[in-house]
């Protein structure tokens, strides 16, 4: 709910950062925060792994959520420079956030087989409920009191939530002591490199409408501020729902093929509604529709690789995995947020267009064919 709710709620700083903190810094250097925020918690996702294999789990979420909140509460008091505020709530509650979320989206595959896809996307419905929250919570707390007790509140909260949290994470298996510490044989998998680089251009357009969709709305449609956020919260909403649905559509069209269809029918939302009119009701028919499947691209990816290369390692397989997403939040949200800045109110097309094309990308997906065998298959 926090490790990536907090991240999806970052629309609501980004716009207010912008509009009042930070006003002559470009919409490009304040994406970064968020960037940092789900970029190094991917990276992070190793030694998550790593950890979470080697030590019990709730231990690791409790140090996770301890990260977090010290983190923002540290933000707090930097408030007054963007890089600060890169350091403390971009790099380091990314941290402590990647403690949380590897064993909260790798535990379910362990302790569950017929119903998987649908345990796992409970749990990660977490984050779009966080969001949901977070959101109007967060622009509240920054209209009444401002961005810094925003942050503190928020790490209080963070950090007593997940303490309670994180005593329910117990391991299933207890993992074989190995002597290599990250086994990168992986990568010689074929099946493994088409869903690691699906993930990547995948990832580089997850992000563009929660952080620019708002601003986009604002500068470019003359939307509110108020619509604005208002946007983010009904992503969310909408991506709770998907990621519950798209667990119980996976037992019956297979998880890999649901992983595609979210994924297309995501970028296919960005070119029928957002792109030909831009106005303020087709905005928010987008971002329902996108809400709906951009969730099955977080959602099914654990199930997937617990279908594919079992659960024994399914943490650290993950983990790797997540070094494709850190390359593609890398690329996507700045770069939007850079044309945005760069070429007004055209960007809009040039947005919609890169996101649409990053996410249909992310469909050329490994697909498991009658004798076992990978092919791939363009969405």
């Amino acid at each position: 709910m926090f490790s990536m709710g907090c991240v999806n709620s970052y629309g609501s700083y980004q716009t207010y950062y912008h509009l009042h903190q930070f006003p002559h810094e470009p919409t490009s250097t304040l994406s970064w925060i968020g960037t940092l925020q789900f970029a190094v918690m991917n990276l992070f996702g190793i030694p998550s792994g790593i950890l979470c294999e080697r030590f019990d789990s709730r231990l690791v979420t409790f140090v996770g959520g301890l990260i977090m909140g010290i983190a923002l509460i540290i933000a707090s008091f930097c408030d007054t420079a963007v890089w600060k505020l890169m350091i403390t709530q971009g790099f380091m509650f990314a941290v402590g956030a990647s403690l949380v979320f590897i064993p909260a989206v790798s535990m379910p595959a362990q302790w569950f087989t017929k119903h998987r896809a649908l345990a796992v996307g409970i749990v990660v419905a977490g984050s779009g409920i966080g969001g949901l929250w977070l959101t109007p919570a967060t622009d509240h707390m920054i209209t009444g009191l401002g961005t810094a007790w925003a942050l503190r509140i928020t790490g209080i909260i963070v950090f007593a939530v997940n303490s309670v949290a994180s005593l329910f994470m117990r391991n299933r298996l207890v993992v074989q002591s190995r002597d290599k510490i990250v086994d990168f044989s992986i990568f010689r998998d074929l099946r493994f490199l088409f869903i690691f680089g699906g993930g990547i251009c995948g990832t580089a357009a997850y992000f563009t409408p929660l952080f620019s969709l708002p601003s986009f709305a604002i500068q470019v449609s003359g939307k509110s501020n108020d619509f604005g956020t208002n946007l983010i919260t009904i992503i969310n909403a909408a991506s709770t729902v998907g990621r519950i649905a798209t667990g119980q559509v996976a037992a019956s069209l297979g998880n890999i093929n649901t992983l595609s269809m979210c994924t297309f029918l995501a970028s296919l939302s960005v070119l029928v509604l957002w792109l030909p009119f831009q106005s303020g009701g087709t905005l928010v028919a987008c971002a329902i529709v996108y809400g709906l499947f951009c969730g099955g691209f977080i959602g099914l990816v654990p199930v997937v690789m617990a279908e594919l290369w079992g659960i024994q390692r399914i943490a650290t397989i993950i983990g790797l995995l997540y070094i494709a997403n850190f390359a593609g939040t890398m690329i996507g949200a700045p770069s939007s947020s850079a044309l945005l800045d760069n070429v007004g109110g055209a960007a809009g097309s040039v947005i919609d267009l890169f996101l649409a094309a990053s996410s249909h990308a992310s469909t050329v997906m490994s697909v498991r064919m009658p004798c076992g065998d990978i092919v791939i298959v363009f969405g």
